[in-house]
């Protein structure tokens, strides 16, 4: 039986430190343009991050592939569920323009679930990734991947194209999973994110890998704790911990706001407990700071 969360309990006020600047910084405004020339859609956008004020400024983008409709329906994220287009053949060249004009030496890339797709997306990622390393040769590459049904011949697909960091999120507990993900499954995340790194080393690369967990739905500081032992003993280092804000009242209410001294202690505590880097505040998200981690850069 699925467990439910009852709607009442979201604190609609939110607390003094969930605050967000407003864009001033003209780099914004260039960036925002840039991506609407070249018709991509960005995670910052479709998923309503609240660093992408920040973020735009510096002249940095997440790029979401594979159009701006979701195959799931997963209940915290704001990105539209809908049947999907048609894969565009262009995108990845286009992504990689984007990339080569902002100047970036770290991309993240990230995708919509494409269930429909019999590879998920896999390839279209791959095709992506080798057209951005093209057009700017030594760049940090960053993917963002859904869990492609664990099919380990699509994350094959993705580990041939030699990411440096293999990013896919466990988003929420083990017991809230079957509420807060649509389709997807804890135990079947935990696999991706090994087989990711087994299948780099098979091929014969390093590729750091990482997860991260979005507090605040209701989760208890022992099932933190479990999940990310979990995450360690499947070879993830690098995690991010950041506060679950709620998009529409259609999505999953906010049990609680954690207080930023209470990231500042998980983060140390996921230090502590072996993982590289560990981004933890309310407001980070996935791809915050994403290239303040610097991943052994032994890709070819």
């Amino acid at each position: 039986m699925a467990c439910k969360i009852d709607p009442n309990l979201h604190k609609e006020k939110k607390p003094d430190w969930i605050r967000v600047k407003l864009p001033r910084d003209p780099v914004f405004w260039s960036t925002k343009g840039l991506v609407a020339d070249l018709k991509l859609h960005t995670v910052c956008e479709e998923a309503q991050c609240p660093n992408r004020w920040e973020c735009w400024s510096q002249g940095t983008a997440t790029f979401m592939i594979a159009g701006d409709r979701c195959t799931r329906a997963c209940g915290f994220c704001a990105v539209k569920t809908a049947k999907p287009f048609a894969l565009e053949a262009d995108e990845p060249q286009r992504v990689a323009d984007a990339t080569k004009r902002l100047g970036l030496k770290h991309i993240v890339i990230t995708a919509v679930a494409r269930d429909d797709v019999a590879d998920g997306g896999a390839g279209h990622f791959a095709q992506t990734i080798e057209a951005v390393r093209a057009a700017v040769p030594g760049i940090v590459i960053e993917i963002l991947v859904p869990d492609f049904n664990a099919k380990d011949e699509a994350i094959e697909v993705i580990m041939r194209a030699r990411p440096h960091i293999f990013n896919h999120n466990l988003e929420t507990v083990e017991r809230l999973t079957p509420l807060v993900r649509s389709r997807a499954q804890y135990h079947r995340s935990l696999h991706v994110l090994r087989r990711a790194k087994e299948i780099a080393a098979e091929l014969g690369f390093k590729t750091a890998t990482k997860s991260g967990l979005m507090l605040g739905l209701g989760e208890t500081e022992p099932e933190l704790f479990q999940a990310m032992d979990d995450l360690l003993e499947h070879g993830v280092t690098v995690l991010t911990l950041g506060q679950y804000l709620r998009p529409s009242p259609s999505h999953l209410p906010v049990i609680d706001y954690i207080h930023p001294d209470t990231f500042e202690n998980y983060k140390q505590i996921a230090r502590n407990k072996g993982f590289r880097h560990v981004a933890s505040a309310p407001l980070v998200r996935s791809s915050y700071h994403a290239a303040d981690f610097k991943p052994e850069l032994d890709v070819i």
